[in-house]
């Protein structure tokens, strides 16, 4: 799949702290990218570099495959963790003045705002002052200025932070319509639940440097463990004798109503689900039989843990 954003070798120090160290990733086109790692990995060091802040001391960044430029700035929308607007200011008023910022016409501007204003029902709070809105109701404004013209990367950094579960899944299906609509994506969090609903790649990093990258549904695959779910009806008698008989690890069980069991079992590495389910049906009726791929949250934790503990045995 074509890059739209590519980082080639970029290094970063500040002062002793070295930030981002040689890193390279490949963001596809009209994708949703997860940039996924622990306080202090370098993710922010990294979009500093894209929103063109900062510079890499090394290395280069290169934009819908052209060397990054200051007018690429235009064409990228950049929603910081850290909130900003100006309090004592009007809703409308700083919308707009932001909007212009972005080089959007002020007519332009307030037709588009006035749209989203709507989609959002928020259209009553144009005339009152931010100061007036909750944290929840400022994100909506900042999303929504973030967006509006239409830009062709997005950077979201902890988009949901603050929003009910209402709001949260409002801005997912509207940053999934973004995608289809032609955006290429960055998001960037620490909720793997949100990650695993919207990305369709994603890199970790920690320490500055990349330990991930990749589909997220191939590197989930790459990670599996060999465990299964199996749901059984009427199993035979003495069934938890003949189960550890087996050769295989159950690591749950559960007997439900109805004659119903639930099993999670890890098979040995050279057994296929196959071969499990071959040795399974002849204790019961087997009603449900899949494999439980690891979920993104224990795949951070595994590696990010990992590389906490070696860095700590160099100390």
């Amino acid at each position: 799949m074509q890059a739209f954003l590519s980082v080639k070798e970029v290094t970063k120090k500040y002062a002793n702290h070295l930030a981002i160290n040689n890193l390279s990733l490949q963001v596809p086109k009209n994708s949703i990218y997860g940039l996924l790692g622990p306080n202090g990995a370098g993710k922010t060091s990294l979009i500093r570099i894209i929103n063109q802040i900062t510079a890499p001391d090394t290395g280069e960044v290169f934009f819908d495959e052209q060397a990054l430029r200051p007018e690429h700035i235009s064409r990228i929308g950049y929603l910081p963790e850290e909130r900003g607007l100006y309090k004592k200011m009007k809703v409308g008023e700083q919308a707009l003045y932001l909007a212009q910022l972005k080089g959007m016409s002020k007519t332009v501007a307030r037709q588009k705002l006035q749209y989203w204003f709507e989609k959002f029902s928020i259209e009553n709070w144009w005339n009152r002052k931010v100061e007036e809105l909750s944290k929840g109701m400022q994100q909506k404004i900042q999303f929504i200025v973030t967006i509006l013209h239409q830009p062709e990367l997005l950077i979201f950094d902890e988009p949901f932070s603050g929003f009910d579960p209402i709001n949260v899944n409002l801005l997912k299906s509207e940053i999934l319509k973004l995608r289809d609509q032609g955006a290429t994506i960055i998001f960037s969090t620490h909720n793997m639940a949100s990650v695993e609903e919207l990305c369709d790649n994603i890199a970790l990093i920690n320490n500055g440097n990349k330990i991930l990258e990749g589909k997220m549904s191939e590197i989930r695959e790459n990670h599996r463990t060999n465990t299964f779910e199996c749901e059984i009806k009427n199993p035979v008698t003495n069934f938890e004798t003949h189960i550890h008989s087996l050769p295989f690890s159950v690591k749950s069980f559960e007997r439900k109503p109805n004659e119903q069991l639930s099993l999670t079992i890890a098979a040995n590495e050279s057994d296929s689900g196959n071969d499990l389910l071959r040795q399974l049906l002849p204790l019961g009726e087997i009603t449900a039989f899949r494999e439980l791929l690891p979920s993104m949250n224990e795949i951070f934790i595994s590696h990010v843990s990992g590389s906490a503990l070696n860095t700590l045995s160099h100390e």
